[in-house]
């Protein structure tokens, strides 16, 4: 079976979403990442895995459901980070992030028969989920995070080392509140939607 990272940040204000400020306050902000994040790691728990990690820049709060590991994220640019967190791992693993709270057990229920690596596209560029049947921290190591082409890159940088990849559906993160109504819109009753609702309707937002 496969092993579920999620990187994350510890949902704390002015560390988290800081571009969905404004509208809101990084106070709201940093509950709006709360929100995504727990709703990303129940989906996770309920996902049939191997292991379950939280990749954590921070600590732990009330938002953890049983079943994870926690390890802290290594020092460094975000690449490094990434793989290290594929590092601590010797069978198949999937990875993904905080910012997709739309993601569903059968979207992270992923088998590596027939294919090396599944690449989860995202809407601004980049990646919201990447697998490795053999995890191999040099296959991120040096991909320029955070632009408009890192996706395109990192899934380069896959194919040239000659895996087979298997594509998983694009999806939307939150980054702005533009991303935020969309992605909300997606999972009415979810955490995420729900908060948002609160937050628009106490603000006029």
């Amino acid at each position: 079976m496969t092993t579920l990272l999620v990187i994350a940040k510890e949902p704390r204000p002015g560390r988290v979403k800081t571009r969905l400020t404004p509208p809101f306050t990084p106070g709201e902000a940093a509950s709006l990442a709360e929100a995504a994040l727990t709703d990303t790691l129940r989906t996770v728990a309920r996902t049939p895995a191997a292991r379950r990690v939280l990749v954590l820049d921070g600590t732990p709060g009330s938002w953890l459901p049983p079943g994870f590991d926690v390890e802290p994220q290594c020092a460094g640019a975000l690449d490094e980070r990434l793989a290290a967190a594929f590092a601590g791992c010797d069978g198949p693993a999937l990875l993904i992030g905080m910012d997709t709270p739309q993601v569903t057990a059968a979207l992270l229920t992923v088998d590596f028969e027939g294919c090396d690596a599944f690449f989860g596209a995202a809407d601004d560029g980049g990646f919201w989920a990447l697998g490795l049947a053999e995890p191999n921290p040099d296959l991120l190591r040096g991909v320029p995070m955070s632009t408009s082409t890192t996706g395109a890159m990192q899934r380069e940088r896959l194919v040239g080392a000659g895996l087979r990849v298997r594509d998983l559906p694009r999806l939307r993160d939150v980054d702005t509140a533009s991303d935020a109504h969309a992605v909300a819109a997606a999972v009415p009753g979810s955490r995420f939607a729900t908060r948002l609702e609160e937050l628009t309707a106490a603000g006029g937002r």
